[in-house]
């Protein structure tokens, strides 16, 4: 098998293609990128200003993020890397929640374990990202086989950067996907850099959805800034998945325009004017000029969802702020499901020391 590029707008947008995001759902999608867009920003200048750790920039990606969740079920299992703003929002994760997770307050469910943007909800099927690239691919695909062993009808997906396709991770979870036909998509966001190596460099491939080829199944190459081309690559690798016909891997061909974390600085290795070319194709942008031309939005509703966008991250950090430090006594917690004799002793010395006043609670 070789790898097919779906078709999809390079120029002008078209409304709605062939299976494409519904119309009536293109509004909801943009206010997600929107909110999204506006987080990056907010938590970026949040960094630098030492209020939080680290943070890691989605922008640029959101139309692939959001038309990839949008064709999904609630009830499939989603195993991202740590760029999947656009994904968490879209499965529903609050916005205060995440930052709850980033600030790693006494409200973050992880409880402060986790480094920033490493988030992860059972209650959206969102699986905690793990820090080694590329390990969330091999779980996808382990996930997915145990459910269809469960006879449960649903999906995996597993996002990753280009950079994790050099990953060993990556060829053991294709290949065993290949072989017992896992129900999972591949879904990799190439924007174009995995940190400071460029696609160029990454690998001879033409294409990195061609490498599906060597285990048996399709790859597409998408344009990762449209979001019906994304949505529509997404669907029928579900409609496959379901249908027994096994895996699919999805190229989204993106770009990232901030730094790859809030500890890299891109100007280092890559020139204002490429960032610059890949602006004119903005997914925002993009879905913006979807909706004016369906007529459901003008500058004025524009102006206002924008500050929606911003009203909604600044109420939502307010509250995060607001929120008491992680407890370290939640350190004892959640290591056995039943406490060791180790650990009880262990607590009751750190309780010692706390009524000793040798250490603050």
């Amino acid at each position: 098998m070789s790898s097919t590029r779906a078709k999809g707008p390079t120029g002008a947008p078209s409304l709605e293609t062939e299976a494409g995001l519904p119309t009536e759902e293109l509004l909801p999608a943009y206010r997600l990128m929107l909110l999204s867009r506006a987080t990056d920003d907010r938590c970026l200048s949040l960094q630098r200003q030492g209020r939080i750790g680290f943070y890691v920039p989605a922008s640029g990606q959101e139309a692939a993020q959001v038309g990839a969740a949008r064709a999904l079920r609630p009830e499939d299992w989603v195993f991202p890397a740590y760029r999947e703003l656009g994904v968490a929002l879209a499965r529903g994760v609050p916005l205060e929640t995440l930052l709850d997770q980033f600030i790693g307050n006494s409200d973050d469910l992880l409880k402060g374990r986790q480094m920033p943007n490493h988030y992860g909800y059972r209650q959206y099927r969102f699986v905690v990202a793990s820090s080694p690239i590329g390990t969330q691919i091999t779980q996808a695909v382990g996930a997915a086989i145990a459910a269809r062993r469960r006879k449960d009808p649903i999906v995996t997906i597993t996002f990753f950067g280009d950079g994790a396709t050099s990953s060993n991770d990556f060829h053991a979870g294709l290949n065993f996907a290949g072989v017992f036909r896992a129900p999972t998509i591949f879904f990799c966001e190439n924007n174009q850099w995995a940190i400071s190596l460029p696609r160029t460099k990454q690998t001879r491939s033409p294409t990195l959805a061609e490498k599906a080829a060597a285990y048996g199944f399709p790859g597409v190459v998408v344009d990762g800034t449209d979001i019906h081309a994304v949505y529509r690559a997404v669907s029928e690798a579900r409609r496959r998945a379901l249908a027994g016909e096994g895996p699919t891997l999805i190229e989204a061909q993106v770009y990232r325009f901030g730094p790859h974390s809030t500890s890299d600085d891109p100007h280092r290795y890559r020139t204002d004017a490429e960032v610059a070319h890949w602006k004119e194709t903005d997914p925002v942008k993009r879905v913006r000029e979807l909706l004016v031309q369906a007529g459901l939005l003008d500058d004025a509703h524009d102006a206002a969802l924008v500050e929606e966008a911003r009203g909604l991250v600044s109420t939502a950090l307010a509250a995060a702020e607001k929120a008491a430090p992680v407890a370290p006594s939640t350190l004892f917690d959640d290591v056995f499901a039943t406490p060791t004799p180790r650990i009880a002793e262990e607590r009751a010395e750190y309780e010692a020391l706390v009524r000793e006043g040798v250490i603050k609670p």
